[in-house]
């Protein structure tokens, strides 16, 4: 399996929460084993404790001994008792802290533990208790590790222990990646380098100077390093790159791969080109580069409208998010009889949308884009607090009649960034119209658009007359494809009937 059909597994685990086996997951380090955790739980809507076992000892796994006195038999005994595993206390405690009653507990690196605490993790997978404490009820139990070649302290579970889990296999799988790199900000040289050098995305080689890996959150990592020091102005070395992608072979490539990136990103100007400034140069360039250059530009301009599309999107929630506190102060403040000043009545508001972000910090239910709407929500209402205190705007009714006005003026901003949105997106398809009209570098943009879920989601909410035409076309030659191979396997099949 790949890493997204893991994820699936996952979700259909945990939404029915009735009786099922542990997932026991398997599979190399670095392809986002962890990262699905945190997805899933937030998409379900249930809480997650996560601990990696290898940094905990028998004591802290079952807890440590206590003599407890006990009557058998008419007789008193001294008997010996575990207090609580902190493993399960700090399940309660997630329980009490978020009033989620429903989970996921994940442990990480379950067949690299010691000898000591091995029993312990099969008791774990075979009876769903750690000493003598049982997982509370509607948690699902998750556990992770490495295949034995990737990591020599791995163990072999037994064949009874293997018969009480559910044991999934995941390998890389660098098209899924892509999805997943497109709507969270991996940086596009990775991407387009990555498209270019597929076999370059996940490497563990074992050499004569070691071992040398690339993995995906070798990439990430590399990522978010590239963006701030981007906006540092510091430059991005062979030696910088080699620190995160630990093979000198891969890293040395990419290193030279990024000075062309960002050659072609001066070069073909795209942040011009979705703004509709096409030059008749670049398109004379493009027509007659070479293959690999031809892709880095499609993924340069995949990855502009990412970024246009996900700034609009945050836009949008933040506006939205607002106007949900605009309804309620409307109804607050409209009363007559409320007693309180615009400034008071605000400021409450305030602190209940201080302590919703809080509580879905800690249970872990916002993604990022929900918490910095949230903070920027927060942020405006304060900004209406000032002004009303600074106007001296005391009557709720007249303090509403502002921060309404304000209020449209955020509204305009968020339709005109959608406006411009599906400007870009049309120049984007004119200057590969101008370059190359229905070619194959046509279907490799429609299929670029097609692995971001941001673009697919804006494209859906807003529609484009040019998407559909090129996309239609590209399901269509799909299909025929299909239909041909399908015909010719019938016509081999027949030849044998023969």
């Amino acid at each position: 399996m790949n890493i997204k059909q893991v994820k699936e597994e996952l979700r259909h685990t945990i939404i029915p929460f009735v009786r099922q086996r542990p997932m026991l997951i398997i599979g190399p380090p670095g392809i986002g084993k962890t990262a699905i955790m945190s997805q899933v739980a937030r998409e379900c809507h249930v809480a997650l404790v996560s601990y990696t076992i290898t940094h905990h000892t028998r004591q802290s796994a079952i807890g440590l001994p206590f003599i407890e006195k006990k009557n058998y038999g008419g007789r008193e005994y001294n008997i010996t008792e575990y207090t609580m595993s902190e493993i399960v206390a700090s399940i309660y405690d997630k329980m009490e802290e978020t009033g989620m009653k429903e989970g996921i507990l994940f442990i990480d690196e379950i067949n690299c533990v010691s000898e000591t605490l091995a029993p312990t993790m099969l008791q774990f997978l075979q009876g769903k208790t750690f000493g003598n404490h049982r997982i509370p009820e509607g948690w699902v139990i998750v556990s992770a590790g490495n295949p034995p070649e990737y990591n020599q302290s791995v163990r072999e579970f037994d064949i009874v222990t293997l018969d009480r889990v559910r044991r999934i296999d995941v390998e890389p799988d660098f098209s899924v990646w892509k999805s997943y790199a497109y709507d969270n900000n991996i940086h596009g040289a990775i991407i387009s380098y990555l498209d270019i050098k597929k076999e370059n995305f996940y490497s563990v080689e074992t050499t004569v100077d070691g071992k040398q890996i690339v993995t995906a959150r070798g990439w990430e990592d590399l990522s978010e390093l590239m963006h701030l020091y981007e906006e540092l102005n510091i430059p991005v070395t062979e030696d910088v790159i080699s620190q995160y992608i630990q093979n000198p072979r891969i890293a040395k490539d990419f290193a030279n791969y990024f000075d062309l990136y960002k050659k072609y990103r001066t070069d073909y100007d795209v942040d011009a080109v979705v703004e509709g400034r096409i030059k008749e140069v670049s398109i004379g360039r493009i027509q007659k580069a070479s293959f690999d250059e031809k892709l880095s530009v499609i993924n340069l301009l995949v990855s502009k409208l990412v970024a246009v599309f996900r700034e609009t999107f945050g836009y949008d929630r933040y506006v939205r998010d607002l106007y949900e506190c605009m309804k309620e102060l409307k109804f607050v403040m409209g009363r007559k009889d409320s007693g309180r000043s615009s400034a008071e009545i605000i400021g409450e508001k305030i602190d209940q949308a201080q302590a919703q972000l809080k509580l879905a910090q800690k249970q872990g239910l916002y993604d990022e884009e929900q918490l910095r709407s949230s903070r920027l929500v927060i942020r405006t209402l304060e900004r209406y607090r000032r002004d009303v205190l600074d106007q001296k705007m005391d009557d709720p009714a007249a303090a509403f009649e502002y921060i309404k006005g304000q209020f449209a003026a955020d509204t305009k901003t968020r339709q005109e960034m959608i406006v411009h949105a599906k400007q870009c997106l049309e120049n984007a398809f004119a200057f590969m119209e101008t370059a190359f009209g229905e070619s194959q570098e046509m279907v490799i943009f429609i299929t670029q658009l097609n692995a971001s879920a941001i673009c697919l989601r804006f494209i859906r909410e807003n529609g484009s007359e040019k998407y559909d035409k090129y996309n239609r076309s590209l399901l269509f030659n799909e299909k025929r494809e299909e239909l041909l191979k399908d015909i010719d396997e019938t016509m081999r099949f027949a030849d044998v009937l023969k």
